[in-house]
């Protein structure tokens, strides 16, 4: 190693010789986005032939491939929070320590760009999507393509290769990477699992018998595409009201969980009907990045996602 030229990125650096005044450097790349590999060359260089006895650095920039795990997060019907379950649970990842990346695949209603509160529009370097950055976690939506309300008024096969375009985006050292998917089981869904086999599901529902009528059918989508599902998770499960402090269940309890068990279907979790999670949500501040009942909720749930990845 060439320690006596004090390289910057020595983590990087997997064999260096000096010879005739040349430097030969191999790095490792892996997780870098092009531009930041570009970067880290420039910056070894330099330091290279800044030293004493070294009149040129030939560097060679190698990667190899990051082993990523996808997981699908679907519901049977919209309207049951599954894109702000998704935001908050990428969040939630994060703050363990995970590198997570989130996909808004919602082709006719994208909210991540909302929820997250950012509005910066993804570059392309070498024909590949760089996501954007927001609250410790990289995304790319839909809805970061079209300007804000307007439709997207695709057909089928032009959402399907826009969202090819998002999962071959450059994710960089991203280990986790959520698809928040459109509900119901159509072209996207089927598109997503047929052409990057998800490692796993989630499901999202409300306790209400409605709702999980339409969860059984995606549910039962994953099954016969050979994806595991990895839990059913109960939104909207209890009311605390602000003034009295008393509970209550609009869309009924403990519906998910039973349904979960009759599928066979693991049940990670509730999470409550809350104005903070709803003001939060369009504040496009995920309450999973604070501390309380809320995030404790998310975190809970995050934990027993990892749990079931890793199984």
């Amino acid at each position: 190693m060439l320690d006596h030229l004090q390289l910057p990125h020595a983590d990087r650096i997997r064999s260096s010789r000096v010879a005739d005044g040349v430097a030969t450097i191999i790095m490792d790349a892996t997780g870098l986005s092009p531009n930041e590999a570009k970067s880290v060359e420039d910056e070894v260089r330099t330091a290279a032939t800044g030293s004493p006895g070294v009149r040129e650095a030939r560097i060679a920039m190698t990667a190899s491939q990051v082993a990523r795990t996808m997981i699908a997060i679907g519901s049977g019907k919209g309207g049951v929070g599954k894109s702000t379950v998704s935001a908050n649970l990428a969040v939630a990842l994060a703050k363990m320590g995970k590198k997570v990346g989130l996909i808004d695949a919602d082709v006719y209603g994208p909210s991540q760009p909302t929820l997250l509160g950012s509005s910066t529009k993804p570059v392309a370097e070498n024909d590949k999507l760089i996501p954007v950055e927001a609250h410790g976690i990289r995304f790319l939506s839909l809805g970061q393509l079209v300007s804000p309300g307007h439709a997207l008024a695709w057909r089928g096969p032009m959402a399907t290769g826009a969202l090819a375009n998002l999962v071959d985006a450059e994710w960089g050292d991203t280990e986790l990477l959520l698809v928040d998917l459109p509900p119901g089981t159509g072209d996207v869904q089927l598109s997503l699992i047929q052409k990057s086999r998800p490692a796993g599901a989630v499901i999202v529902s409300t306790p209400q018998d409605l709702s999980l009528i339409d969860a059984r059918r995606a549910v039962d989508l994953f099954n016969k595409m050979s994806v595991p599902v990895l839990g059913l998770i109960e939104n909207m499960a209890i009311y605390a009201c602000p003034h009295c402090g008393e509970s209550s269940h609009p869309f009924g309890t403990g519906g998910a969980e039973r349904a979960a068990a009759e599928m066979g279907v693991p049940f990670l979790g509730r999470l409550p009907l809350s104005p903070a999670i709803r003001e939060a949500s369009d504040e496009g501040r995920p309450l999973a990045l604070g501390s309380g009942p809320e995030s404790d909720a998310f975190a809970a749930l995050a934990a027993q996602l990892l749990a079931a990845v890793a199984h």
